[in-house]
């Protein structure tokens, strides 16, 4: 049985989570996901649109998961990879080398991640969206509406 671990916040969930978990779920048998706590990423500084009880069970009801843990700190690691009996410690090529220190305990690679998607680019756009002030929203609305119309 081959246990794989990765981490990570899963704040507003895309593809390329998706990709990940099921990249994982093909390299073993097992697959256990660490879930950033709402006030472990507080800490990091890094604000989430999704409380922490949400993104658990969004990664919970995902086929290629067996088991979601918080992440309440970066020293875990060291330990969740032997409490869990981790075969493979696995994380998005962003984080390159950061994690080298557990090549002691298992076997630790970063995977590539999804071209063109990322959670911090959401976020940026969303609040690019959200900074377009109303008056210019609606009539931007208005004019897809007649053109929709007018296409019709």
């Amino acid at each position: 049985m081959k246990t794989i671990i990765t981490y990570g916040t899963f704040d507003m969930f895309h593809i390329g989570h998706l990709n990940l978990l099921r990249q994982l779920k093909e390299m073993g048998d097992k697959v256990v996901v660490a879930v950033s706590t709402d006030e472990f990423n507080l800490g990091k500084g890094k604000k989430t649109l999704i409380p922490y009880e949400q993104r658990v069970q969004i990664v919970e009801s995902i086929q290629y998961v067996d088991l979601v843990i918080p992440e309440e700190s970066w020293e875990q690691k060291t330990s969740d990879v032997e409490k869990y009996n981790v075969d493979v410690f696995a994380i998005g090529d962003d984080w390159e080398g950061k994690f080298d220190f557990l090549k002691d305990q298992c076997e630790v690679i970063y995977l590539a991640r999804t071209k063109n998607i990322s959670t911090t680019d959401l976020k940026r756009s969303l609040k690019r969206l959200l900074s377009i002030p109303h008056e210019e929203l609606c009539r931007a609305f208005e004019v897809l509406e007649v053109l929709k119309n007018d296409l019709s």
